[in-house]
């Protein structure tokens, strides 16, 4: 009997895992997770695993039977093979809960072709990815094998399912995308969508630079189909490109809020919108400038502006045009054709959007804009709106070829496990190797499908190092999420993760001699972005914070006038470093919680397919703890977006945030409510943006409802491609 054999009610873990759900003595019986993941080994695991008398037997299993490549083993001596497998072995790892070995053997071990039997442990591959992220470098491959084992590290799921693979996917699967305003574009773009759809990938695109419905074509008035139906061309596009079947393709359009379609934008969201433009599976994101929140805290008129026009004023798509500083002008321009509506009413639409799908997010394209350190123009996000890259458009001739190749972006992640890299006995080279592995898949990326994104990816070398596992520390520490002890540690975090990625990308560039494209045109080059750090010392004031960064060396200012002299004078090699990305299946691995985010439920119930629900606890639940796990629901909005904006000070691109509101809201966690508890109104929606923008906040992502009979008011696309 294989893995796909199973007969569920032969088996005592699953049964064992749903007993966490029943209390015993009005506590949780958490004993019964461990009882569950011990029963799931012995039951499930070691039957099913394929075993091997020797590491060498192991290794010409899969060479020869075409589960492993082959070149990247080579580039290593077997005798080194064995010591690295000696050192993970020593380190005695164990699941610490139910859900992390269900989900890393379920969704992460390699399986054989016939899926009925295992053909490796963790330990197998930690060694995998550590032998190829290395490149050949044993002492790398040392240091990266060190922090995979003892999860200080986490590869983004496509790396870390892929490396190796004879048969694989791509590391990377997250991808931005911009067509302008004209056909071939808009087919090259649909191609592209595609493509990337086939291989895995979540796609970004946003629409901006397209003409409004009703706009002219070649002086013909009323001749252009705006944006919507391209949009439903993208969707039909992802659903039909949808990995051999296994899963639908994923992708978000954005829009500004000044586009002239942007009301039919919004309404192909709504419930009873016609079916003729009702998209069920695309995302949804808007691209927010400054100027809207001051038209809607002044409660004025707001102009809708052509882009067609815009472009031909201005000789730029209209994505490349700042709002803000022009919209006086651009009223004003009386060869550009505009539109008025009231921005409260826009406003409200918005709010009523999100409290009905969850739909749109948000991008605060200014904010981003103006802490973004290297030179060009930010336009948009990705599909978990973590991602704030420059882009360049292309010029797409009537052969679909590339007259001017522009340059999209890919999204190359990783992250830190926050409970376990505070325990490491080196925190920067912790980071350096992080960074290495990252770009070494930065490196190796292989897009060429899509020119545009090759051509990004080349020139910027840009990574994404993140963190998961903020509100387990917390509580792990007694320390309540929104604190502010909280905030305090968020923010000493997030200045350490930026100092030792500047440090390491700085290295990496006096190593190999070559900086990201246009380096010495950035605020690393003048020295500029180093004036908050050398201007004000960051360091912890906080005594128990002081306590939990005892140990770990905290920059002065010496060290970051240091730094910046080094990086003036060798340069970056990755243009962008660190981005927080929603963390999945990964967290349940790494025995964490998901991303920066609170946690929504302490014993967390999951639907898993055929089998039925499983249970996992929070990581570190006790006694002791419990307190601390205070559920998202729960939470003042504006305490999360006060932790998300300390550590947001410091990333260099975005945060995947979520929102969580209760259907009825407590008048205590929302004071401006007139009752003590009343329905969610859009005011309230509207007042939390609104806050999140006047923090720094550079996106916000799905808004999360909870209704009073205790499920969730609607169903959103998980962001499965850039899941961490």
């Amino acid at each position: 009997m294989g893995i796909k054999d199973i007969d569920i009610s032969n088996v005592s873990y699953f049964d064992l895992n749903n007993q966490i759900n029943i209390p015993v003595d009005n506590k949780i019986p958490l004993n019964k997770d461990k009882e569950a993941l011990e029963a799931f080994l012995n039951e499930n695991v070691i039957p099913n695993t394929k075993h091997f008398s020797s590491l060498e037997e192991r290794f010409s299993y899969l060479l020869e039977n075409n589960y492993l490549e082959e070149d990247f083993i080579k580039k290593y001596s077997f005798e080194f093979i064995k010591k690295l497998y000696h050192y993970l072995n020593e380190q005695h790892f164990e699941f610490q809960s139910f859900m992390a070995a269900y989900k890393f053997y379920n969704q992460y071990a390699l399986k054989t072709n016939d899926g009925q039997f295992y053909l490796e442990n963790y330990e197998d591959k930690i060694a995998i990815n550590a032998l190829y992220m290395a490149d050949g470098d044993e002492e790398l491959a040392m240091n990266l094998a060190d922090e995979l084992i003892h999860q200080r590290y986490q590869p983004a799921t496509p790396t870390f399912l892929n490396v190796g693979r004879k048969r694989r996917g791509e590391f990377v699967s997250c991808f931005l995308l911009q067509p302008t305003d004209d056909m071939n574009s808009i087919g090259r773009c649909i191609n592209s969508a595609l493509q990337l759809s086939k291989i895995g990938g979540g796609v970004g695109i946003t629409l901006n630079n397209l003409r409004s419905a009703g706009a002219p074509i070649k002086g013909i008035e009323n001749a252009a189909s705006g944006v919507v139906p391209v949009m439903k061309l993208l969707e039909d596009s992802f659903s039909y490109s949808n990995q051999l079947g296994q899963r639908q393709g994923a992708g978000v359009v954005y829009l500004s809020v000044f586009h002239p379609d942007i009301i039919d934008f919004l309404a192909t969201k709504k419930e009873n919108a016609d079916e003729k433009i009702r998209l069920k599976t695309l995302s949804l994101g808007l691209i927010v400038p400054d100027k809207f929140y001051e038209l809607v805290e002044k409660n004025q008129d707001m102009y809708l502006f052509e882009p067609y026009d815009v472009e031909k004023e201005y000789g730029k798509p209209f994505s490349y045009v700042d709002i803000t500083k022009e919209y006086d002008n651009l009223v004003n321009n009386k060869n550009i054709h505009k539109t008025k509506i009231h921005a409260r009413d826009l406003e409200e639409e918005i709010s009523k959007l999100q409290q009905e799908s969850g739909y749109p997010y948000i991008v605060n394209i200014d904010t981003m804009n103006k802490t973004n350190p290297v030179a060009g123009k930010i336009i948009m996000s990705n599909l978990c709106s973590e991602i704030a890259q420059i882009q360049r458009p292309s010029k797409i001739n009537d052969m679909q070829e590339y007259e001017v190749l522009g340059s999209d972006v890919s999204c190359n992640l990783g992250s830190t496990n926050i409970v376990n890299l505070m325990k490491s006995p080196d925190f920067g080279k912790s980071i350096e190797t992080m960074m290495r592995a990252l770009t070494f898949v930065s490196d190796q990326g292989n897009a060429k499908v899509v020119p545009s994104i090759y051509e990004g990816n080349r020139l910027s070398h840009s990574v994404g190092l993140g963190a998961m596992g903020l509100h387990a520390y917390l509580a792990k520490n007694h320390i309540q999420y929104g604190s502010k002890e909280s905030i305090e540690f968020t923010n000493i975090y997030f200045m350490l993760l930026n100092y030792w990625t500047l440090v390491a990308s700085n290295k990496i560039a006096k190593e190999r001699q070559e900086t990201f494209y246009e380096f010495e045109k950035s605020a690393y080059a003048d020295g500029s972005y180093f004036d908050k750090y050398i201007n004000n010392e960051f360091k912890p004031e906080n005594p128990k914070v002081k306590e939990l960064f005892e140990g770990i060396h905290i920059p002065t200012i010496k060290d970051w006038k240091e730094l910046k002299q080094n990086v003036m004078k060798d340069g970056l090699y990755n243009a962008y470093r660190m981005a927080i990305a929603p963390t999945g299946s990964i967290s349940y691995v790494g025995n964490t919680t998901a991303s920066l985010q609170p946690i929504i439920q302490r014993i967390e119930e999951r639907q898993e397919g055929k089998i039925g629900k499983i249970y996992y606890p929070a990581a570190y639940l006790s006694s002791d703890t419990l307190p601390y796990y205070q559920s998202a629901y729960d939470l003042d909005m504006r305490k999360m977006i006060d932790v998300y904006a300390a550590a947001q000070e410091h990333v260099d691109q975005s945060i995947s945030i979520t929102l969580y509101f209760k259907s009825t809201i407590d008048q205590g966690l929302y004071p401006w409510k007139q009752n003590h508890t009343d329905k969610m109104t859009t005011r309230d929606l509207s007042i939390i943006r609104n806050y999140a923008w006047h923090k720094g906040i550079k996106s916000l992502y799905y808004v999360r409802t909870y209704t009073d009979d205790g499920s969730e008011a609607f169903s959103v696309n998980e962001c499965e491609s850039c899941s961490i």
